[in-house]
């Protein structure tokens, strides 16, 4: 998740075996062309296009979807009857964002390394400040779990509003953590990761994928009951800037375009976008059946036959 046009074009390499053939434009691998997840005649519709650069999408429980626009430090909601408002100036930096059960809206604030929990009204509680000590390289995006476990992608990407050049050594790389819901401080889950990015988890609590742009995969992992990770296993030969699920299992990856994989890895539908990037997306709406779609200036929603999970 990021919005600088070197990442931007390091990001799209990653992405150059996928065909993007124009606004609409859908390809399956089911022979009629259909897989039950989009509408016939259904196609991405243009909300607004008046951002710097779009990411964070999460739905709160009402169906109402926030969403940053990263370069210009501010949370937009987008409402059930498809009004745009500010939620939050000076917003952190906040990049992903995932809603706890409690109604708060948890955000990777990347300014200064931090994770924070902001209520309704906008009030902000800083969960996370470091690891161990050190400053992180920058939190990226985040995920709740049912038992109130939140996991982040700690990767790197170059801010302008950092007065640092490089990654704290003393980290050890670009890893993948947990905040436990009963701890104060976070744990990493994964020292092998090499530049972890998208996250999600199944509502169930038992899985969880995420993504790796320097591996340019996306992997599975099994969830323990202290929030620990094993069995970590290759989902999809390509990586992710942002990901949500359906009702069906099926996970959606971004990047140039939306990606849609079933649970058993196999892909099933690309949704193309006219923007030279897609960096998050989300279900909102009453029903949870419309995708919101953020992608570079602009955001799109898609009315689908699936719903949300979040």
């Amino acid at each position: 998740m990021t919005y600088s046009g070197k990442i931007i074009g390091f990001f799209l390499a990653l992405f150059t075996s996928i065909t993007h053939s124009g606004f609409g434009q859908r390809s399956t691998d089911d022979p009629s062309g259909n897989t039950g997840i989009i509408a016939p005649g259904e196609k991405p519709v243009l909300i607004d296009s008046g951002f710097s650069f779009t990411e964070g999408p999460a739905v709160d429980k009402q169906g109402n979807v926030f969403f940053t626009d990263q370069p210009n430090n501010k949370i937009w909601k987008y409402d059930l009857h498809g009004k745009l408002s500010v939620f939050m100036d000076k917003a952190g930096r906040s990049n992903g964002m995932y809603f706890d059960s409690k109604g708060n809206l948890i955000s990777c604030a990347d300014e200064q390394g931090q994770l924070w929990s902001i209520n309704k009204k906008g009030k902000v509680d800083i969960l996370v400040k470091d690891y161990q000590g050190h400053r992180l390289n920058g939190p990226n995006d985040c995920w709740v779990s049912p038992a109130g476990d939140i996991y982040i992608t700690d990767p790197y990407y170059q801010r302008d509003y950092w007065t640092r050049k490089n990654p704290d050594p003393a980290l050890g790389g670009r890893k993948l953590y947990c905040l436990p819901h009963n701890k104060k401080e976070l744990i990493r889950v994964d020292d092998e990761t090499e530049q972890p990015n998208g996250i999600v988890g199944t509502p169930d609590g038992k899985y969880l994928y995420v993504a790796d742009m320097g591996k340019g995969k996306t992997f599975r992992y099994e969830i323990n009951a202290d929030g620990t990770l094993k069995n970590k296993q290759l989902f999809a030969n390509e990586a992710s800037d942002g990901m949500t699920t359906d009702n069906r299992g099926n996970v959606y990856l971004t990047g140039k375009g939306v990606m849609v994989y079933n649970p058993d890895g196999k892909k099933i539908e690309q949704i193309d976008i006219p923007e030279q990037w897609t960096a998050n997306v989300c279900f909102g709406g009453k029903d949870k059946n419309i995708l919101f779609i953020t992608a570079s200036k602009s955001i799109y929603i898609l009315p689908t036959l699936v719903k949300g999970v979040e």
